[in-house]
């Protein structure tokens, strides 16, 4: 597989989706991750990221406009330990819960599926970044139907040993955009990880569709000794 340059592989597309990108910074010395939202419907787009805790959750922008906030609602980021967490959606909680319990990253999301929004059945992505010791290390996972049958659902889990400086791998809900929305296909995409916090931020947010993008939150996470810094843009102001 190549490598893409990042920002051409979030232009590729005018609706990705929800998307997200880990990896390690070029001279090494920072895990990384970012994670955006997008929205096509009024009900996606009013919304922000706010802080809670070590991470983060979504909020309706104007609680007046809120309609059903089942699927947009949640806690996309969770720390748990050494461990930070990125989902896309409530499984956030399934996967600090169940880890809680003892159960691996894998077994966690065994207990859920795609989501229950016909006739998309949008996927559950998922990422976990371990750090301990001066040492790093990272998976991602997928959940969806099995193409487009509700019926079947189809797992893959990804991990990332010893990441190389400078590279990542970039997973998004959708191939492109469409009616019903195209799942993402294959592994995933492994893309360079370039800039400090701030412009790595910069690129990310500068090259998402500008109808559709909605908020983004980018964590640089200092290897050895565990100490962090984020960055959070939302549209809505």
């Amino acid at each position: 597989m190549q490598t893409k340059n990042l920002a051409d592989a979030l232009k590729s597309t005018s609706y990705p989706g929800r998307g997200i990108v880990i990896g390690r910074s070029e001279e090494g010395k920072y895990a990384v991750t970012a994670y955006f939202i997008m929205g096509r419907s009024s009900n996606s787009r009013n919304r922000v990221f706010v802080e809670d805790g070590e991470g983060i959750r979504t909020q309706a922008f104007d609680p007046s406009k809120l309609e059903d906030p089942s699927l947009i609602i949640y806690a996309p980021v969770r720390v748990l330990k050494n461990s930070t967490i990125v989902t896309n959606g409530d499984q956030t909680d399934t996967i600090y819960d169940l880890m809680s319990e003892g159960k691996t990253f894998e077994e966690s999301l065994r207990v859920r599926e795609f989501e229950p929004d016909a006739p998309n059945f949008t996927p559950r992505i998922s990422g976990i970044m371990n750090i301990e010791n001066s040492k790093f290390d990272y998976a991602m996972s997928i959940l969806k139907s099995n193409n487009g049958d509700p019926s079947s659902c189809d797992r893959y889990t990804f991990t990332y040993g010893n990441p190389k400086n400078g590279e990542g791998r970039f997973i998004h809900t959708y191939m492109g955009d469409g009616n019903p929305l195209p799942s993402f296909e294959g592994e995933p995409e492994r893309v360079d990880i370039c800039g400090n916090i701030d412009e790595f931020t910069k690129l990310v947010w500068e090259n998402l569709n500008e109808d559709n993008k909605v908020s983004l939150f980018v964590r640089y996470i200092e290897i050895e000794t565990g100490k962090y810094e984020t960055r959070i843009i939302n549209k809505n102001k």
